[in-house]
């Protein structure tokens, strides 16, 4: 066991731990945060929309109540949902700027740095194709396609939702870049220091925006005259990753990170989910429109990891009440009201789990187990698919029945997974409850002895 801890650090705590360093890996995971909010509350109204589907009992209060002012109330779920992609946008260039500006000491405005990268995004959203020799805005109006002036259009402009998340990041990164290579050679209108500090900030970006709209209008223009552009030539790759955490074997790929590093003190949950957050909330959406994926939105705290990192929810109850050794009895008591919220870093490091070779074992394999019956239970259909986010503390199987959008038997399947993941812990938890509480009759022994 140490030999696999001491590899797991090398080749998993190190490499994992730069990375979780750097500039955008901590913009994107802030951008995910700041989004919660916005998420939860747009997916609320959505859930509350379909009731009806899950209870049909209801179907006739709603079509003669709220299903006539619907369209008022779905508003807050578009300019959520719907516009997310703009969010993560000016999130990034906010956070980019500013971890500039903090770090390396560059004279640069996060405000500005938001609104670069804004302008940047919007620019790529129009549609344009080669016609007759010349570069023109796509306008279809049909059932199946409404694009109007380079606009596809769908609740809100369909590339501003979570289709574009990937090109609103690669947009922040673009337009800040500029605007720091500007500031570094001094390629900013400088306004005499009498004028106040907002308009001197405004000026600043004025050469900054040019250079930014030159090099958009060039990448557009050459993917155009190839007949493609950037969201479709970005997709590749996207759907590439994506589509390998849609799958069984991807999502225990994903499980295992997570818990590697948190066995060697690194709390991986935070590091991995800044990768996995836009395409959790890209497959949502998907959901949303009728796709049937497993992995989306808080599928983790709602069926892999109850209780927290490594499933220890009801293993918490155990050792609280049936635990014979003091330490894991205090530690488990502690532990009760968080554990219920998905909280477990007192259990993490007070049992402790890392670095710990009697407890590594489950805390890798409960929440796989859990996982892969709460991925297969959506796979086979057996349960909806999750279509709104909710708040990670969610209680064991209200987060999965609110996510489903009020599907009773994903709140038992859920629950399911949090009995399985303990008869997964228990063997382990109970031999480890001996040795402690061995040690600490030695111990008192001892002490008996000295007295």
């Amino acid at each position: 066991m140490n030999k696999g801890f001491t590899i797991l650090q090398k080749y998993l705590m190190q490499p994992m731990g730069k990375i979780a360093q750097f500039k955008l890996v901590r913009a994107v995971m802030a951008a995910g945060m700041a989004s919660i909010p916005f998420t939860i509350v747009g997916s609320m109204f959505l859930v509350f929309n379909i009731l009806p589907t899950t209870f049909t009992g209801l179907q006739g209060l709603f079509d003669s109540t709220f299903f006539k002012v619907s369209d008022l109330y779905m508003v807050a779920n578009t300019a959520t949902m719907g516009i997310l992609a703009l969010y993560f946008n000016f999130v990034i260039g906010y956070e980019l700027t500013k971890i500039e500006a903090e770090e390396n000491g560059l004279n640069v405005n996060a405000l500005n740095g938001a609104m670069l990268s804004v302008f940047a995004f919007f620019m790529t959203l129009p549609e344009l194709v080669m016609k007759d020799g010349a570069m023109k805005l796509v306008n279809v109006t049909s059932e199946t396609e409404n694009v109007i002036n380079g606009f596809r259009m769908g609740a809100t402009v369909d590339r501003l939702g979570t289709s574009g998340i990937f090109t609103a990041i690669i947009m922040a990164v673009l337009a800040t870049q500029l605007y720091f290579l500007c500031v570094r050679k001094n390629w900013v209108v400088k306004m005499p220091e009498t004028v106040p500090l907002g308009v001197s900030r405004s000026f600043t970006a004025l050469i900054p925006a040019f250079v930014i709209a030159f090099a958009v209008l060039i990448i557009n223009g050459v993917l155009v005259a190839l007949g493609t552009d950037i969201y479709k030539i970005i997709a590749i790759p996207f759907a590439f990753v994506t589509g390998l955490t849609n799958s069984w074997l991807g999502v225990m790929v994903i499980i295992f990170l997570i818990h590697a590093l948190w066995v060697v003190g690194i709390h991986g949950a935070n590091i991995i989910g800044a990768f996995l957050t836009p395409i959790l909330l890209a497959n949502m959406a998907e959901n949303a429109a009728g796709a049937h994926i497993p992995f989306a939105g808080e599928f983790n705290n709602s069926f892999a990891i109850m209780g927290g990192s490594g499933a220890t929810l009801l293993m918490t109850f155990f050792i609280a009440f049936l635990a014979k050794s003091d330490q894991l009895k205090i530690l488990g008591r502690a532990s009760l009201a968080p554990a219920i919220f998905n909280i477990n870093e007192p259990i993490i490091f007070g049992m402790p789990i890392v670095y710990n070779p009697y407890l590594a074992i489950p805390f890798f394999l409960a929440p796989m187990v859990s996982a892969s019956v709460g991925y297969f239970a959506i796979k086979t259909e057996f349960i909806k698919p999750l279509v709104a986010q909710v708040p990670w503390p969610s209680p064991v199987g209200l987060g999965a029945f609110i996510g489903t959008g009020g599907d009773l038997m994903a709140a038992l399947v859920a629950i399911i997974c949090a009995i399985l993941a303990f008869v997964i812990w228990f063997p382990f938890v109970k031999f480890y409850d001996g040795k402690l509480l061995k040690e600490e009759k030695i111990k008192a022994a001892e002490l008996a002895a000295q007295a």
